[in-house]
């Protein structure tokens, strides 16, 4: 066993210790929640030292930033979209670290830049996040972050050009714009918080209407609950511009609550349309009082409805487009139809319908992926859709509705041979038994002897579906001869909600269950062996991974969780957090708490277990899973791995290929993920690869597999 002899960053112990429904917690880390206190910066400074000179040390790591950076630098674009007779689409010319909004009239006309994100802040870290354009095209109300917050602050462009409007509006997140049919303002949902305080909980939402040119203090009030802290608002307006929709969140649960209001009246109230919450309802789109919802009430896997304002009974909703064998992801109203994006083992199929339900066909894909787009106005008779996969990189294609074909309209081209690699899905049994989904990509003609190393991802949480989608950083991964596995675990939407319950509150276990199953399927079918396999997720995929190498540190040669939910005892006591009861349940409830206690990653680490190789990725400014999560983890983590109790303490104690190390790899001015720039990504990724060629000992680009290029002469390359 080969142990790393670092001097981890001393974490000093606390006596803090919680008694909760009885049973006692220590939780010595819990200085550490305290981002901005001195000592905390020290501690954040200490660890990176120790990170970056083990990373510093690998040889190849130069090389993956190199490789990527030569990857990524290729022209990529957005989907198209129609407003008020102007097409709007975004474009990255390759290494631009924010993608540049361009507008043009025709679509041979040459693009004009709208806006470029690039020029908001010298290093790129300040993010476009929303934008909503008015009626008629002529007004553009967008949102900026800064350093991936989820805080915005929203300003109003004129599309034709000139300058911003002087308003400036703060305070926001989790919303989008609805402008009014006129073009005088929009509505929008903000909080009362503090944003710069990252760590203060965020309640209490309220639904504003803003008039263009005045102050955001003069915005009306439309709504609030001040008896629903947890309630949100989402608001939209129907074609005609009579209504005023409201979608009432309430966490992250599916679930939704529909409200309306008469917008021709001034005085008129907002009335319950869906008045409990007990499925979700997601406006499609509308004709005069008649508004149809993508649901799955009563169909886990989805069905269209029409909901008639004069007529809002239940019993008088009738069903346009009915439950399938596959799970209906969204639905569009555009070219005079509905456009329905389906499915099937997670990899998507797209049929059309009329507004009152008869199968139109289908709109034919290049193959298995994923697609998205398919916006526009109910009457248009063109819209854009963009296809990919694992190694098919975002290709956007033009459908004319009133021939039915769709023709390519943007192809980006890149440094890498797809034809090289091959994309297979497989099934495997789930420790119950249950038949679950596994994407494989790898190149042509992989040997199953059990040396390729593996990198098996995956989420399982909040409904979110893992379809086939194309990363830049996969890409050296796979050209080095490793294999990229996405499990499809329960969790997730794959299969709609009934398997999203599956594995949520009491039912948690059941997904890692299913990702350690597909880990043990993938070394029975002699993919890898532990000593090669890897596993990463993100967010609560962070949980994922972290849960599983907790649960069985035998089976996996390294861990990489990201921005991870850690702390299942304390999640809900920090900004959005609390949002996550619905899927974790709430550790203040003492059913809920037995269950969080027996899976919480940061309390269930013990001394003298071997576990696997980590490096724990965060940042400091992630407002949503707060850092101090991975701080508390990687401390606990040390504490037990490498203390004098620890695996590293005691050479020899049979284990994982390798002692450590265990690191945390702490990114500064980002956030949870989104806006991060180009150049921040490409260094992650690359000391992401080069953490896992050195850990399981693979040659990385233009290195050698230490493992068998001695002994055979094989190198992986």
């Amino acid at each position: 066993m080969q142990i790393y002899p670092h001097a981890y960053p001393h974490s000093r112990r606390s006596d803090q210790v919680d008694t909760l429904h009885g049973v006692t917690i220590q939780d010595p880390y819990r200085w550490l929640e305290d981002l901005d206190a001195p000592e905390t910066a020290d501690w954040v400074e200490a660890q990176n030292r120790v990170t970056f000179s083990f990373l510093d040390a690998i040889p190849e790591r130069a090389a993956f930033k190199e490789r990527l950076t030569g990857l990524w630098n290729y022209e990529r674009y957005g989907t198209p979209f129609r407003k008020g007779g102007r097409y709007f689409f975004f474009k990255n010319d390759g290494l631009q670290n924010q993608s540049v909004l361009y507008t043009m009239d025709r679509l041979e006309d040459a693009p004009r830049v709208l806006i470029d994100p690039n020029a908001f802040s010298a290093d790129g870290t300040v993010a476009l996040a929303t934008l909503g354009l008015s009626e008629d095209g002529e007004q553009l109300v967008y949102g900026t972050s800064a350093s991936g917050s989820d805080w915005e602050t929203w300003k109003i462009r004129p599309v034709a050009g000139g300058p911003d409007s002087p308003e400036r509006l703060d305070r926001i997140k989790f919303s989008a714009p609805a402008w009014a049919k006129d073009g005088s303002g929009f509505f929008y949902g903000r909080f009362d918080g503090d944003p710069a305080k990252r760590d203060e909980v965020n309640r209490f939402q309220k639904l504003y209407f803003h008039r263009l040119g005045e102050a955001q203090e003069r915005d009306a009030l439309i709504y609030h609950r001040p008896d629903q802290s947890e309630w949100g608002f989402t608001p939209e307006v129907s074609e005609d511009g009579h209504t005023l929709i409201l979608s009432v969140w309430k966490g992250t649960d599916p679930m939704n609550l529909v409200f309306w209001k008469d917008l021709r009246d001034p005085a008129s109230e907002v009335r319950p349309l869906v008045a409990e919450f007990r499925a979700k309802f997601a406006h499609v789109g509308d004709a005069g009082r008649t508004l149809w919802f993508l649901t799955d009430l009563d169909a886990p896997r989805g069905r269209v409805i029409a909901v008639d304002l004069d007529r809002p009974r239940e019993a008088d909703w009738p069903t346009l487009v009915p439950q399938a064998e596959d799970t209906l992801e969204n639905v569009s109203a555009v070219g005079n139809r509905l456009v329905a994006c389906y499915l099937r083992h997670a990899h998507s199929v797209a049929r059309m319908f009329s507004f009152t339900g008869e199968p139109l066909g289908e709109i034919p894909l290049p193959g298995l992926g994923a697609v998205s787009g398919f916006t526009g106005e109910r009457g248009d008779m063109e819209t854009f859709f963009a296809f990919t996969g694992f190694t098919f990189p975002a290709t956007v294609y033009r459908h004319d509705f009133s021939n039915g074909v769709s023709t390519l309209f943007r192809q980006p081209k890149l440094d890498f041979d797809a034809d090289r690699f091959e994309t297979s899905q497989a099934f495997y049994a789930g420790k119950d038994g249950t038949r679950i989904p596994m994407f494989l990509v790898h190149k042509r003609g992989l040997a199953r002897d059990g040396s390729a190393p593996v990198y098996l991802y995956g989420y399982g949480g909040f409904n979110i579906s893992l379809t086939p989608s194309f990363s830049v950083g996969s890409l050296p991964w796979l050209e080095l001869g490793g294999v990229l596995a996405v499990a499809n675990i329960r969790g997730g939407g794959e299969y709609g909600e009934e398997w999203h319950r599956a594995g949520s509150k009491e039912k948690k276990q059941t997904c890692f269950d299913d990702f350690i199953a597909a880990g043990e399927w993938l070394i029975a079918e002699k993919y890898t062996r532990p000593a090669r396999l890897a596993i990463g997720g993100g967010s609560n995929g962070g949980l994922l991974v972290a849960a599983c190498m907790v649960q069985r540190p035998d089976l996996f040669g390294a861990v990489l969780p990201s921005v991870g939910v850690l702390d299942m005892l304390r999640f809900h006591k920090f900004t959005i957090g609390w949002a996550w009861e619905s899927d974790y349940g709430s550790p203040d409830k003492p059913e809920d708490f037995r269950v969080l206690l027996a899976y919480s990653p940061l309390h269930n680490l013990k001394p003298g277990v071997a576990y696997p190789a980590t490096m724990i990725t965060t940042a400091d400014h992630d407002d949503r899973v707060v850092p101090s999560h991975s701080f508390k983890f990687a401390a606990a983590l040390q504490a037990a791995a490498a203390g004098p109790e620890g695996i590293a303490g005691k050479a020899g104690v049979p284990g994982s290929a390798a002692a450590g190390p265990w690191l945390i790899r702490v990114e500064t001015k980002a956030g949870h993920g989104g806006g991060k720039p180009i150049a921040k990504v490409i260094e992650e990724t690359a000391d992401r690869w080069a953490f896992l060629v050195k850990v399981l000992g693979v040659g990385g680009p233009g290195g050698n597999d230490r493992e068998t290029r001695g002994a055979k002469g094989k190198d992986l390359n």
